[in-house]
This record gives structure tokens, sequence and C-alpha cells, in this order.
């Protein structure tokens, strides 16, 4: 979500020692109740296709303190670049899907109800840059806006299935599918039939991750064809975050053990059968935590309780920010590379972060 709530000044750069100002900055960070949305709230968002730039800073190492250590966890680390863009239209990214093989052309969600398509190019390995962005607005079924609805422009949370495209909006709690095959972004978007326990889900807290499972994963794969829906902060009675399993041949809800007051950002779906989910924490204490949980996906059915091994952890001794946006490709050495993608809110104090990880166990 745009969350943590109105953590709008969420940190986002770390360094040793705090500062005066990355003290300031952790208690604008301290999660709050929003206020009902403003028209200000929406004033990042496009009304029409158009080109812009993004410049790239390379980030050469993720902590900053051991410049030799590459190794976190399970993850080994590629690149990463700062993104910024003289366009006001760019950040807020909250998801992020490749729309290749090779980890170059990428579809990209704002919270301002836009999307961005470019290409990352890369030298060896690193990422340098990106190519080609467009920002386009996510249209209804009329071929408008969906910003000009009320609440309509937390766009959180973003699946594909092919051509098919799944976009959750957190505040309305609603899904919607474009057919990309007509119109790429200019796709006319409807709305998802959704259990009715969706639209029960926290205001703010609602819908933030989307896992849409192929049909030919696997043979005899049960959750084949099935669209899973995660919610940030939507607790079942034990206090386990929410999760729906929307169509395929066994629709209903179950639950992700929470722990470690971890809220869920993103999820992507490995060729393994492996469930990879982004959370993220905030404390007075420590500042922010980002960690990834790798949970089987042959564990989750209706009715079940999932857990998972921690994969990774950063805080703010990482270069890590808001990151609400993951995905994976496997490169042609048959490496799997994870890609996250930062939330700045559209904020001073944030950076939009693009970080790439290769999986080594």
């Amino acid at each position: 979500m745009s969350t943590l709530s109105s953590r709008r000044s969420f940190i986002g750069h770390a360094a040793a020692g705090f500062s005066t100002l990355l003290t300031f900055r952790l208690a604008q960070a301290q999660p709050a109740t929003e206020p009902p949305p403003r028209t200000s709230q929406i004033e990042h968002a496009v009304t029409e296709p158009v080109s812009i730039e993004v410049n790239a800073r390379p980030i050469p190492n993720f902590e900053p303190r051991d410049r030799s250590r590459t190794r976190f966890g399970s993850l080994q680390y590629r690149s990463g670049l700062v993104l910024t863009s003289p366009h006001r239209g760019f950040g807020g990214l909250s998801g992020l899907r490749f729309l290749d093989t090779k980890g170059e052309r990428f579809l990209a969600l704002s919270d301002q109800g836009t999307w961005f398509t470019g290409s990352i190019r890369y030298s060896g390995h690193n990422m340098v840059g990106l190519d080609d962005v467009e920002a386009a607005p996510l249209l209804n079924a009329e071929g408008r806006p969906i910003t000009e609805k009320r609440l309509w422009y937390d766009t959180e949370s973003l699946a594909r299935d092919g051509n098919v495209v799944y976009v959750g909006l957190e505040r309305v709690n609603q899904i919607m599918r474009f057919d990309f095959a007509k119109g790429g972004t200019r796709a006319r978007g409807e709305v998802v039939p959704t259990p009715p326990a969706v639209r029960k889900l926290p205001y703010n807290k609602g819908l933030e991750a989307l896992v849409f499972v192929p049909k030919d994963m696997s043979k005899g794969q049960p959750l084949a064809g099935t669209l899973i829906a995660m919610s940030e902060g939507g607790f079942d009675a034990d206090g386990n975050l929410i999760g729906f399993l929307i169509g395929g041949p066994s629709p209903g809800q179950f639950s992700i053990r929470r722990t470690d007051k971890q809220f869920i950002s993103d999820a992507v779906l490995l060729p393994s059968g492996e469930l990879l989910i982004l959370e993220r924490k905030f404390s007075w204490f420590t500042g922010i935590n980002i960690r990834i949980r790798s949970i089987p996906l042959k564990t989750i059915a209706p009715g079940a309780v999932v857990d998972g091994p921690v994969l990774f952890n950063a805080d703010l001794g990482h270069e890590v920010d808001n990151m609400e946006g993951i995905d994976a490709h496997v490169t042609a050495e048959g490496e799997t590379v994870l890609t996250m993608i930062s939330d700045d809110n559209f904020s001073l104090l944030q950076r939009t972060l693009l970080l790439q990880f290769t999986l080594v166990e």
C-alpha cells in the first residue's frame, strides 16, 4: 500500500550512524491512520500516455558499511539503481512484472493509477539504466482514467497471466482485469468478481499482493489457473494474514502465518513452485525492516495456514527503502534473479530503488 499508512515521509536511505535528519525521517515514518483521501492524493496521476525521462544512479554496494559483502541470506547482490525523473508523475511504484524472459521489458504500477512500461538496460549482469519509459493511466470499462472515480486510485498489486493483467486496488478492495492483447496499457479494465470477505478488508491495509498460478505450471498442480490475492493487514481470528484463492479449481480463503510483526507488500511465484513473499515492518527501535519468506505453493489450500523460512533480511544498514514490488526471471545461465522496486510515496525524503539479487540457495 502507500503504507506504511501515513508514512508519507517513510525513510529509505541508511548509513552508519543515525544523523539528526535520519531521526527526523524515522519519526515521520510512524504508522498512523490516514485521513480520508483528498484530491491532492492523486495529483501525480497521468491522464494520457506520455514518454518520460528516467535517470539512474548506480548502487555499487548493498551494505555501505561493508563494501566487500555481497551475500545476504540466500541472496547474492548483483546491482541496484536509484531512479529519478523530472516528470512529476514518476514514483509511488508498488508493483513490478517482467514482460519477457530476459528481465528487460517491464510493466510497473504506481499507487496513483498509472502504468509504467520500459526496458532495463544492462552492462554485463549489472543494471545501468532504463530506456523507452512511458507512463499511461489505467482505464476503466468506459475508457476513462480510473482515478476519476473517488478512491479508485490506490493500485497496489499486479499479476500476469500471459496477456491478461490483474490489478488490485487497496482502498476499495477490488480487482480489475486488463487484456493487454487489446492495446497494451490502453486496454480497458473490468472488475473481477471476488469473495465478499475481500471487500471487508481494513481500509488502506487491503489487497497488497497478487500472483497468478499458470495453467501449465506443472502437471496436477491443484492451484493451476488460480489468482492468489494477499492482504497487507487483514487478519484472521488468530492474527494471521488473510489470503484468497480466486477462480481455479479450489477457490477459498487461507492464512499466512504472521511472524515478527511483518506486513505483506508483494509476492512472486518461482518456476520451482515456491511462493516468495516480500514483507516489511517499521519499529521505533529498529527502523524499517525488509524480508523475503519462501512458502511452498503445494501447502496453500482453502482453510490452510501456511508458513516458510526467511531467505533474506535487510534494514536501515542496507540500501533499502519502502520496498513494495518483486518479480523474478531466469537467466540464460540458469540463475534465478529477483528484482525489487520501492515506493517513494512521492516524498523528497525517500527514493525509488531498483535492486537485483541472485537466489543462490
